[in-house]
């Protein structure tokens, strides 16, 4: 694994997007053939992050990935509000028990481990990896191909309708916007994986079967205008702390 981050970091980014999606996606389906939610998805996230943490970790990699605190202060960020703001919206219209208690708490600890993957493949690894080669077009394709991402979670056994799907996508890439600016802000991803993990947690307790369909919209407008409103913001107000630069190659070994 060394060896192909020290030959090619795109390379090496891409490797974990595809590996991930497609072992998720594994780990969803073998969980729903044996009646358990998460039940096998949760052992293969959890895998997955202890792997890439002692990657990023042992090859003092820590502060290239965000994993240090913000170089901005905090009323910078507009105290984290948006994303606390963003948080809330699982809980809109009530609280409810969709699963056992065994499948909530496997759920949760599988969408943590969801949180921080998807934040340190997308925005760390593979933004990291573009940045040398243009901003611009790093931050372009870290939030549209993690909302390309969430196709293949919806329509991997979801159920879920075009319309669905369509929204879902487009939020997505709000999200995946705002994430990847405040990365590139403040050169910490800590924000980010919490608040990405926190809300795909929540989900579980999210009831769903009171919501019309007017009801899901509004929601998922309200996540697309509040993240894409705080990335801009983050883009024209913040200034950048000096972190995203090339570094010099990990030490062959």
């Amino acid at each position: 694994m060394k060896k192909l981050y020290q030959k090619n970091e795109l390379i090496f980014a891409i490797v974990w997007i595809v590996a991930y999606c497609v072992l998720l996606s594994v780990g969803d389906n073998l969980s729903e053939s044996i009646g358990i939610s998460k039940a096998v998805t949760f052992p293969i996230s959890a895998v997955l992050s202890v792997i890439l943490f002692v990657f990023i970790k042992k090859n003092g990699l820590m502060k290239k990935y965000g994993f240090c605190k913000s170089a901005v202060p905090p009323k910078s960020m507009l105290f984290y509000v948006p994303l606390l703001l963003l948080l809330t919206v699982n809980l809109w219209y009530g609280v409810s028990m969709n699963l056992s208690a065994g499948e909530t708490v496997l759920y949760i600890l599988s969408m943590l481990c969801v949180g921080f993957l998807e934040e340190v493949i997308f925005r760390g690894l593979l933004f990291r990896a573009m940045a040398k080669d243009g901003i611009r077009s790093a931050v372009i394709v870290s939030s549209v191909t993690f909302g390309i991402g969430h196709v293949i979670n919806l329509i991997n056994g979801s159920g879920a309708e075009l319309t669905e799907n369509i929204l879902q996508v487009i939020y997505a890439v709000s999200a995946g916007f705002m994430f990847v600016m405040i990365y590139f802000k403040s050169g910490s991803l800590i924000s980010c994986i919490v608040t990405h993990g926190v809300f795909n947690a929540l989900s579980v307790f999210s009831n769903e079967a009171v919501m019309t369909e007017a009801q899901w919209i509004d929601s998922c407008v309200f996540l697309t205008v509040i993240g894409g409103l705080y990335a801009v913001y983050l883009a024209v107000a913040v200034k950048r702390d000096n972190t995203v630069q090339p570094e010099k190659k990990l030490n062959k070994s």
